[in-house]
């Protein structure tokens, strides 16, 4: 098992060194893996990291829409600033986690490109600067 970066574990793990990790023999894991993605309840994909790719200003965008919320989102899934969007049932309609190169072309998205979509009422910006902002890290062992 190789570390690509200090607490990120390389996803291709040998089932040797995976199964001690979780409990179980090599050919143990190796088959609970396949079962997992067979069923389709784990899918392996690559990911892009942001911040990697050049973007240093992250931020998740609360927006409150007049109207249906899925019009926003296609508008917003149009842009290749925006990393995900969901819609929710909380305080606002829809969420979006965007990525710019910097904290102004940040400002500028949300004022130039978020607040003119027609159906958007409002918009509150949740940023979050700087390097390894933004891990999802889960270790087996």
């Amino acid at each position: 098992m190789r570390d690509s970066r200090p607490g990120e574990t390389d996803g291709r793990i040998a089932y040797a060194d995976l199964g001690p990790k979780v409990g179980l023999s090599a050919s143990a894991a190796r088959q609970r893996l396949q079962r997992l993605l067979d069923s389709k309840a784990v899918q392996v994909v690559g990911v892009t990291d942001p911040m990697a790719m050049g973007g240093q200003a992250m931020a998740m965008l609360g927006i409150e829409v007049d109207g249906d919320p899925r019009a926003v989102a296609d508008q917003l899934a149009l842009r290749d600033e925006v990393v995900y969007s969901v819609l929710t049932s909380g305080g606002f309609d829809l969420f979006a986690e965007v990525v710019t190169p910097g904290p102004r072309d940040l400002l500028d998205f949300v004022n130039d490109v978020v607040r003119p979509i027609e159906g958007v009422r409002s918009v509150r910006s949740f940023p979050y600067f700087g390097i390894h902002t933004h891990r999802f890290l889960w270790d087996v062992g």
